[in-house]
């Protein structure tokens, strides 16, 4: 296998408000799609929203599901300031504050946000492991 992920799909309860908190909140750029999906072009793959019982069905398993998911998404970013502007702009966008922006144990500068259907982001500044574009460059 060719180590990669090409598409995250997230499971939503209401497509149009995490298609509002994705394209006009954050800022990310959406793709044509048909009306009960929407794609959203990253840097190397596609995030998609698809219905969370739709996702579901499709994937042959329960819709049901509280608590911790299992896993996060995390955005890296150049700097500290960096790391509080992209928090900043998810809570104005109407993400919910989960760890304030502080020095981590690792050596970095990170938070963490929920989006509207509670899928944890992390947003990280971690000076070893800055591979992107400088922001103002993006």
């Amino acid at each position: 296998m060719n180590p990669r992920i090409s598409m995250i799909t997230l499971g939503v309860r209401d497509l149009a408000a995490s298609v509002r908190f994705y394209e006009q909140g954050l800022g990310l750029p959406r793709m044509e799609s048909p009306p009960e999906v929407a794609f959203f072009t990253l840097n190397g793959s596609w995030l998609g929203l698809y219905g969370r019982e739709a996702l579901a069905e499709d994937a042959g398993v329960s819709a049901e599901g509280t608590g911790f998911a299992g896993f996060t998404l995390a955005h890296n970013v150049e700097s500290e300031a960096a790391v509080d502007a992209v928090m900043a702009q998810a809570i104005a966008a109407g993400a919910t504050l989960v760890k304030p922006a502080q020095k981590v144990f690792w050596g970095g500068y990170s938070g963490y946000f929920a989006d509207p259907d509670g899928y944890l982001w992390e947003v990280a500044h971690n000076p070893l492991f800055w591979v992107g574009p400088r922001d103002e460059d993006a």
